[in-house]
């Protein structure tokens, strides 16, 4: 028997469409959606608030979604919000209660491809499908397993001020390896974690700061600031030990990812 498709219609009905808007918030060529909510939900809200130079969110109310972009076609339900007013170049709104227990939770599966991201919520509304309801509120994606970390900094930046609970019983118990490149100019820092404090307390400095205390990267942070760091930085997980390991060992392993990566001189971030 074929599985029946559960409609948003059917557990969340609203018959006031007309005024709504919904929001499809998707890589704005800076940032994720999804990993700023899972960041910092003010910030996120701050997406609602923008005005782009039109006057898009011309009714009552706002159904936020975002782009859960680790799966085709599904977005993360946001919240509701209540457009108050519209200020100098900027909306004043407001989270409104409804729904609001299914924030961060329901994840909806709709085909949405057009370039507008501001549209009339009827003209949607029936075709969002339930893809799943979750326990609690996405707080990051689950571990991967040790092969397969590699991440933005703005994802790693979220799981590290959620202390999302895999990750962090994963990479608090390993000393390591890993790897920082800069996407846009291509550069490399090989990094590792020593001592018992295990990667994700090395992870969550770079997490406050963006440069953990490297000295080529205190200058890019400098220079160019911590958006900087969100918007291009992505860490990788090259080697992972049992913390017992001597760190003379690891040393020997840091070096190695630092010569074959040529992360020395020129061609990136470390000086020794």
């Amino acid at each position: 028997m074929e599985n029946q498709r559960l409609m948003l219609s059917e557990i969340l009905p609203i018959s006031n469409l007309m005024d709504f808007k919904v929001h499809f918030a998707r890589w704005n060529k800076f940032y994720q959606p999804l990993d700023v909510f899972t960041r910092d939900r003010a910030e996120w809200q701050t997406w609602s608030e923008h005005w782009p130079n039109r006057n898009d969110f011309n009714r009552p109310r706002i159904f936020s979604l975002m782009k859960f972009y680790h799966e085709t076609d599904v977005w993360l339900f946001g919240g509701v919000y209540e457009v108050l007013a519209l200020r100098r170049r900027r909306y004043e709104v407001r989270l409104s209660g409804l729904a609001a227990g299914f924030i961060g939770r329901l994840k909806l599966h709709y085909k949405y491809r057009d370039r507008g991201t501001r549209v009339n919520l009827e003209n949607h509304y029936s075709g969002f499908e339930i893809a799943e309801i979750l326990r609690e509120p996405y707080s990051g994606r689950a571990f991967p397993g040790y092969e397969n970390v590699d991440i933005s900094f703005e994802e790693m930046e979220g799981l590290v001020r959620n202390s999302r609970p895999d990750w962090k019983i994963a990479l608090e118990n390993v000393k390591g390896v890993y790897l920082i490149t800069d996407v846009r100019t291509q550069k490399r820092y090989v990094g590792a974690a020593f001592g018992h404090t295990g990667i994700w307390s090395r992870w969550s400095a770079y997490a406050k700061s963006g440069h953990g205390g490297n000295v080529e990267l205190r200058e890019v942070v400098k220079r160019r600031g911590l958006s900087y760091c969100r918007t291009n930085f992505r860490f990788a997980l090259l080697d992972q030990r049992p913390l017992r390991m001597p760190d003379d060992e690891l040393r020997t392993r840091e070096s190695f990812w630092k010569s074959l990566l040529l992360t020395r001189g020129d061609w990136g971030f470390n000086r020794n």
